[in-house]
């Protein structure tokens, strides 16, 4: 970095008007990386271009990007243009980090959808528009790689409007490598004059209507020329209405079009004063009206990222919304909340995102720039920080003044879908892997840790197969972990599938006080919930009144066992009624353990007379696909054993397709559903019961084990 770096200050901002915040999103591969450098380099904050292809660039500088040449969190490139600080927030492009993504987004007052010029526009980017779309967040376009072989601006041009709609519309004339501005250039010439006027029209029009101001439709309807300044202004105003969206094409490599965004990202995007803000609370629930963006103001802030760094220790990139963040001054920190925001029990999740409050100070304050940690005197409201040392404070967490907490509504984050069950490759490592996997959650919200109490498993529920490696990288490089990954358990079970006497004899001599207990019992199936039933009908004090309990608690323990008949694994039992019939006891020899004993051997007696059903988990699911996906998607279901339930409408062009699968089947669905449907199916499962497995889906487990 150093060697690319000039010796231009650190872009700093005294006020929000002087702040543009600006997200960067966009399929993989779209050249968002690369049009940062291009922009730091027209901006003076880089002497040239760094390579993705040579892990040379400013945002992509984690290991792990350098290694696999892509992003895969989000990254912060401050620069100053004509006065004013413009933060460029870089943004994965791969479906698996989308999480960044939304933290990126979060932090952004306008996002920037980067399309390459010699491809189209993909369906994840077109659910990202809709996602905006949503909450009016302000857009613009950026057609790259204008210097591509397969290049047609025209091409991306329309595919953007039949993809985003008819309000995206140029804000520059290209001609071969030349740009003209439509609101402030000069005419070109012939042949290219009409399709220039053409083009003029639509968008003083387009920006007119999409501003509201009516005054100047209508001098603008009677013939007046409206003049330059007017225009740019209604532009600002029109965008920040997250109606208008103004296209830009630019060249990465030769340079062509970075000024020209610039410029149009000063005087056409809207800054921090003119975003609103994210509901507010107290910790305890109740709504607090959002303070305006105000320097002077009450402090409130929120992490949209953290990280580890080996030098400075943790470290909080963070979005202040209102007031001033100093260093060394003590905030409070407001975190999660699921009870009143009514997100699930975080010990259910295994989420390792747990609610907490509580005050802490803060540590040096900083702009970072790739690997750099740029010291910041103070950060006012509107702009984006790093923070370090703030121990307890959480990707998601507000920062707010000690005296006066208060906590953000926290922005909505993907479900992770694909579970992924690893162990330690060595046994001495068990500890420092449950402080590596507590560490990366409470940076990553899209990646939950499950500890399985039936299965015993570690499960990493992740966004995709690329997430997944992140983390095991990220275990091994910065906390000397390597795990293997193993084959996923499946929570099963067991139950009878009939009724059916059971025998238990537990008789042992072997010198002193032997064992002795003998009892008989009758088991028969009771409804899905039910648990265990235990009725006690012996008579005559065949089995003496102490030991009845000890039958019971060895009838639980070889339920919790499961029955491991021929050889196959148990799974607990659940859902019987177990009738103690009849026994027999000795005056001497007879003790609790042995009663114990004599209640599980009857449980399995009974258990070889009858039919024992495997029970699974089943999971009902709800798939969102374009409309002519759903047949693909129905069948692929019915080959995993599915029902569908029916179907929905959801929107304009797209289905939801709600059915029954166990859960066995939708280990990989994430993966597979996505390469289905292209990246345009999303997918929620939540639990719904268990219920029998098929006899050959239950003898394949059997023989598999």
């Amino acid at each position: 970095m150093a060697d690319k770096t000039t010796s231009q200050p650190v872009p700093t901002a005294d006020h929000p008007e002087a702040i543009r915040n600006v997200a960067l999103v966009g399929p993989s591969g779209g050249g968002k990386t690369t049009l940062v450098e291009a922009l730091l380099v027209a901006a003076g904050v880089l002497t040239r271009a760094g390579a993705v292809t040579e892990g040379t660039t400013v945002c992509d500088c984690d290991d792990i990007e350098v290694a696999q040449q892509r992003s895969v969190g989000l990254a912060l490139a401050p620069l100053l243009h004509d006065g004013v600080k413009i933060n460029l927030i870089d943004t994965p492009g791969y479906a698996d980090f989308v999480g960044e993504l939304r933290a990126g987004l979060r932090a952004a007052d306008c996002a920037l959808f980067v399309i390459a010029a010699n491809e189209g526009v993909d369906e994840p980017t077109k659910l990202l528009w809709r996602e905006c779309d949503a909450v009016a967040m302000p857009r613009a376009v950026v057609i790259t790689k204008l210097d591509h072989a397969r290049a047609s601006y025209g091409e991306a041009l329309s595919a953007a409007r039949e993809s985003f709609g008819d309000k995206v519309v140029p804000l520059y004339f290209l001609t071969g490598t030349e740009l003209t501005g439509l609101l402030t250039g000069e005419p070109p010439g012939a042949p290219h004059l009409d399709e220039y006027t053409e083009l003029r029209g639509t968008l003083i029009e387009g920006i007119i209507e999409e501003s509201e101001d009516e005054s100047l439709m209508e001098r603008y309807l009677g013939g007046e020329d409206i003049d330059q300044a007017s225009l740019i202004g209604d532009l600002e105003k029109a965008v920040a209405h997250g109606s208008f969206f103004p296209v830009i094409p630019v060249c990465s490599s030769s340079g062509v079009g970075t000024l020209e965004l610039l410029e149009a990202v000063t005087r056409g995007f809207p800054s921090p004063l003119e975003h609103p803000l994210p509901e507010l609370f107290t910790p305890q629930g109740a709504a607090r009206p959002a303070p305006t963006c105000d320097p002077a103001g009450p402090l409130l802030a929120e992490v949209v990222k953290t990280t580890s760094d080996p030098y400075v220790g943790r470290v909080s990139l963070t979005r202040v919304f209102s007031g001033t963040i100093r260093p060394d001054m003590t905030v409070h920190v407001s975190g999660h909340f699921s009870s009143f925001f009514g997100a699930a029990d975080d010990s259910v999740t295994g989420s390792g995102h747990p609610d907490h409050d509580e005050d802490e100070r803060i540590g040096t304050l900083s702009f970072p720039l790739g690997r750099q940690q740029r010291p910041a005197p103070s950060v006012v409201a509107g702009d984006i920080c790093a923070i370090g040392r703030l121990t307890r404070a959480e990707t998601g967490d507000t920062l707010s003044d000690k005296a006066d907490p208060l906590v953000l509504r926290p922005w909505a984050m993907p479900e992770p879908l694909l579970p992924v069950a690893v162990a330690p490759r060595a046994k001495t490592d068990e500890d420092k892997l449950s402080v590596g996997l507590t560490r990366l959650a409470a940076e990553d919200p899209t990646l939950h840790i499950e500890q399985n109490p039936q299965t015993h498993q570690i499960v990493l529920w992740c966004m995709g197969e690329a997430h997944a490696a992140v983390v095991l990288d990220a275990l091994s490089r910065r906390y000397g972990v390597t795990v293997d990954v193993i084959d996923l358990r499946i929570p099963l079970r067991e139950t009878f599938g009939g009724s059916a006497k059971g025998h238990g004899r537990h008789v042992k001599q072997s010198g002193g006080h032997g064992q002795y207990a003998v009892c008989d019992i009758e088991v028969e199936p009771l409804p899905e919930g039910a648990g265990l039933e235990f009725v006690d009908r012996v008579v005559g004090g065949s089995v003496p009144r102490q030991f009845i309990p000890s039958v019971e608690k060895g009838v639980r323990a070889q339920m919790d066992k499961g029955l491991s008949l021929e050889g196959a694994p148990g799974y607990p039992v659940v859902d019987v009624r177990v009738t103690l019939v009849d026994g027999k006891a000795h005056s001497v020899d007879s003790s609790d353990f042995a009663f114990q004993m004599a209640g599980a051997l009857a449980l399995r007696d009974a258990a070889a007379a009858t039919t024992v059903n495997l029970l699974e988990p089943v999971d009902t699911v709800s798939i969102t696909v374009p409309d002519d996906l759903v047949g693909a998607v129905m069948g692929d279901l019915s080959g995993r054993r599915g029902r569908v339930l029916g179907t929905e409408r959801s929107g304009a062009d797209r289905t939801v397709v709600l059915a029954e699968v166990p859960q066995a089947e939708l280990v990989r669905y994430a993966v597979d559903l996505r390469s289905l449907s292209h990246g345009a199916g999303v997918f929620h499962r939540s639990f719904a019961r268990y219920e029998p497995m098929p006899e050959n889906a239950a003898a394949r487990v059997r023989a598999a084990s």
